[in-house]
């Protein structure tokens, strides 16, 4: 089988590229898949995460980011050149590759893919949640906003509706997308495998995630001055990297735990940094699934997490493999921390149940998953051909 993805790029530590990564390796070696990835950024083909050789990776240079620091006119003058670029590219791309599966990440590339006509096989691989996907972020009256978000979630509409099917990674979300005839909901599979789990004897708390407004640090670290005021000898590590660093140094300076909550960059050896902790949290506004939550869960990590949308409900079972905080309450997020510091044997109950639990994302059962799904589409696209 001849699988093309479509994304942005690959060289940045985020989950859809980490998600994407874990997949294309799995479908190149193990299932011998003909693998290609379609990137349009300057440096996009350099992988933060490892490939596999098997893997052919196009760049289209596009470019798109490039003309992000305009003014809102500027650069939606410059993104509607650039995007009929695009598009003749992914075409020309698709009809020298021939693939019979094409995965869009849903990005730029959504608004043509499904009008493509190259005989492949579409689908939409859906990586945030009906509620926040494609919100307008420029600075413009709400009022202005709101119009141009439900005009867009309207073409969006449309588009899904030319594809295959798409896929979700929530039950939850599935049932937000009444118009699309085809949903699935398929997890993110766990990225790895640790070869060894946290004793939890650290009194360490550790957070992933990009710093931005979306991972709601800025909660996790307004929980921490209440956590740090009883408990002082743990720590927090926010691993992570994104525009809004400064601004949470500025507010760990000023809730003053500066001496046991730190910003960290991202590393290339998580297990270890999961395996010396012995908590893990989760503070986040919105998620698409959270990919963390899972990865910890692997490493022997109890979850304190906000019962957002969309995610933790469907990885966690409070009270036994992790608890769930109201969302956006510091105070409960803090309280639920508290216990499993305060409770050494909840935390060893808990570990073993979040081991148990995150086997049910194995990159076996979540690719098996995957291949059934490119198997039935082909067989339906066959009859309906024939």
């Amino acid at each position: 089988m001849r699988i093309v993805y479509c994304i942005p790029a690959l060289n940045y530590s985020s989950g859809m590229e980490r998600v994407l990564s874990t997949k294309a390796n799995y479908l190149a070696d193990v299932y011998g898949y003909d693998v290609h990835i379609l990137v349009t950024e300057a440096n996009g083909e350099n992988s933060y995460f490892k490939l596999s050789p098997k893997i052919k990776i196009h760049n289209l240079g596009i470019n798109f980011d490039e003309i992000y620091k305009r003014s809102f006119l500027i650069k939606s003058i410059l993104f509607f050149n650039k995007q009929r670029k695009h598009k003749a590219a992914v075409n020309r791309a698709l009809r020298e590759i021939k693939p019979d599966i094409t995965v869009s990440m849903l990005r730029r590339d959504v608004t043509f893919i499904g009008k493509l006509r190259d005989g492949s096989v579409k689908i939409g691989e859906m990586h945030f949640n009906r509620l926040n996907y494609r919100k307008i972020k420029a600075n413009i009256p709400h009022a202005v906003k709101n119009v141009i978000d439900n005009i867009w979630m309207k073409r969006l509409i449309r588009q899904l509706k030319r594809l295959s099917c798409l896929v979700v990674l929530t039950k939850a979300d599935a049932e937000l997308w009444t118009e699309i005839p085809n949903v699935k909901v398929i997890y993110n599979p766990l990225p790895f495998v640790p070869d060894k789990v946290s004793n939890l004897k650290n009194k360490d708390v550790i957070a992933v995630g990009r710093y931005t407004p979306q991972k709601g640090f800025d909660y996790l670290i307004d929980a921490w001055k209440i956590i740090a005021a009883e408990y002082p000898d743990w720590r927090l590590s926010i691993y992570g990297e994104g525009h809004l660093k400064e601004s949470l140094k500025d507010r760990i300076l000023k809730n003053g735990i500066a001496e046991s909550c730190r910003l960290m960059p991202p590393v290339s050896n998580i297990i270890d940094k999961y395996c010396e902790s012995s908590i893990f949290a989760l503070s986040s506004r919105f998620e698409g699934f959270g990919v963390v939550l899972i990865e910890a869960m692997a490493c022997g990590l109890p979850c304190v997490s906000f019962d957002c949308d969309f995610g933790p409900t469907d990885i966690i079972t409070s009270g036994k493999d992790g608890l769930l905080a109201k969302s956006g309450d510091v105070y409960d997020l803090a309280e639920k921390i508290c216990c499993l510091i305060d409770n050494a044997a909840v935390r060893e109950y808990m570990s073993i149940n979040a081991i148990e639990s995150a086997k049910r994302f194995s990159q076996n059962n979540i690719m098996a998953q995957w291949v059934s799904l490119f198997n039935q589409l082909l067989d339906k696209s066959a009859i309906t051909s024939f």
